[in-house]
């Protein structure tokens, strides 16, 4: 390992988090982080899984069951379940556009990284609503879903639409499951998604294939150095999706010149923060116009002030995932450097917090936040462990 130590408790706060329902999201008791959260569960059940750990993939297997047995009749699935009561939550103001294709993936990969396919048989009706579900949220038949405010991991956020990371999480899942079935219709259906997707979150696109009108003229004004956040009908996101861009690395999205673009964007944007990169850039200011809608948007306490949580804010989960993007495309320094920057956070002051303030990189968030962990060990195990690359080999 890079980091013995810090990997190793990582490792260890994991197992604190461990119940007999699956990981919870943090191990103290704030904001309803003691439960099971689909999008979280998957994550750390990823790294359970990759680490080997007997006992902590013991409960991924949990966390899964956990989930696909809260799923709602109509095929969504839950935010989070208690581990104590059993009460489910399928959202707040508005669901969770990205729980489907994380309940997949989180399947998905425990039946290739174990070889046991128990589950994966187990669920496979659930898995088709999930998939149904998701067909149904595109509502025109376009092969992009329509993802509401607050409709994913961001949920304080101000992005609604066609939002990239959510339709490249779509994308993952089909890939996935394609490999574990003969179901051609997935796998035609990643083939249409990963079109749309090419054609429509780059500014070099043919404007005559375009998704939408609105995107021909909105297009000029956008950054060709990084994917696009997203689009709705009244406008393009020209914010740089830290997440977005790292699983078009990860899924294979970009040509060689995308790729350099990306990456080089990545780049200057780490050296320029001296440290880990911030989910979304640039920071939503006091003066700008998004901050009208960003400063109301919130479920406990207003948290996206400049440079904090989703605004500015440096997550450690989503920067594992940028270093396994990075090593996946050969640049081996970069993660190295990432997966240190990664480790050096979560050891800071009540260790393993939420996230860090973009401005001093003071922590921020909830101590004790499982993904943080499972970040680290993602990011050890993307440089380290061949089996990370099962889950993007299609």
């Amino acid at each position: 390992m890079l980091n013995q130590n810090g990997y190793e408790q990582a490792l260890n706060l994991m197992a604190r988090a461990s119940t007999p329902f699956g990981f919870v999201a943090a191990v103290e008791e704030q904001d309803n982080y003691k439960r099971v959260w689909t999008r979280d569960g998957v994550i750390t059940s990823i790294a359970a899984l990759l680490s080997g750990n007997e006992a902590l993939i013991s409960t991924a297997k949990l966390t899964i069951e956990t989930i696909f047995y809260h799923q709602h009749e109509s095929g969504f699935m839950p935010s989070n379940v208690s581990p104590n009561d059993g009460s489910v939550s399928f959202g707040g103001t508005s669901g969770r556009a990205d729980n489907p294709s994380w309940a997949i993936i989180g399947l998905s990969a425990y039946t290739i990284l174990t070889g046991d396919d128990s589950l994966w048989k187990k669920y496979a009706h659930q898995t088709q609503q999930c998939f149904r579900v998701m067909d149904a949220w595109e509502f025109n038949g376009k092969h992009l879903i329509y993802v509401p405010q607050s409709g994913d991991w961001a949920d304080e956020f101000i992005q609604h639409g066609y939002i990239l990371f959510d339709q490249l999480l779509r994308l993952w899942a089909l890939k996935l499951a394609s490999t574990l079935s003969e179901n051609k219709g997935w796998s035609e259906k990643a083939l249409n998604i990963s079109n749309a997707i090419q054609l429509n979150y780059w500014k070099n696109t043919a404007q005559k294939q375009l998704y939408s009108p609105n995107l021909v003229h909105q297009l000029e004004a956008v950054s060709p150095q990084f994917w696009l956040m997203g689009f709705n009908p009244a406008r393009v996101y020209h914010y740089f999706d830290l997440q977005a861009n790292s699983f078009c690395l990860l899924l294979g999205l970009g040509n060689e010149e995308q790729n350099h673009n990306t990456i080089g964007y990545v780049k200057a944007l780490y050296n320029n923060n001296r440290g880990l990169v911030p989910s979304f850039h640039p920071t939503i200011e006091y003066g700008d116009s998004d901050m009208a809608e960003l400063k109301n948007n919130y479920a406990y306490s207003f948290r996206n002030k400049p440079g904090y949580f989703h605004n500015g804010g440096l997550w450690p989960v989503w920067n594992g995932w940028l270093a396994a993007a990075l090593n996946h495309h050969h640049e081996y320094e970069m993660a190295v450097k990432i997966t240190a920057d990664i480790h050096r956070a979560n050891s800071r002051e009540d260790l393993f917090n939420e996230c860090l303030n973009g401005t001093n990189q003071l922590p921020c968030g909830i101590p004790n936040c499982t993904w943080s962990a499972a970040g680290a060990v993602i990011a050890e195990q993307a440089i380290k462990n061949d089996a990370f690359t099962k889950l993007f080999t299609f």
